[in-house]
């Protein structure tokens, strides 16, 4: 979940203010103006769409095989191996889809 102050982050980088309980903002920056409620509303929905977007890669990343095997494979000249790897990460794309 994106949190208010995940959103002030990517508004204002580096701002000065503290959230209390996701919702109470105390702005403290001099420099930055503070982000109103619907710019910050709108940038937690922008970021939480960005991150759903994304869990078909994040899931992905927990199954592929280790780069290892696939270097391994190429430095003994092994193309069944190397073979097994392309096909092992395949499955996973598969499994996986870019949505």
């Amino acid at each position: 979940m994106i949190t208010i102050m995940t959103a002030i982050q990517s508004l204002r980088p580096n701002a000065g203010c503290v959230v209390r309980d996701n919702a109470e903002i105390e702005w403290l920056d001099a420099v930055q103006t503070e982000p109103t409620q619907s710019e910050i509303d709108a940038e937690v929905i922008r970021l939480q769409a960005e991150y759903d977007s994304q869990a078909y890669a994040r899931s992905r990343a927990l199954e592929y095989p280790p780069a290892t095997d696939y270097l391994d494979g190429i430095v003994k000249g092994d193309t069944a191996q190397v073979d097994k790897y392309i096909a092992d990460c395949q499955a996973v794309k598969d499994k996986y889809p870019k949505e």
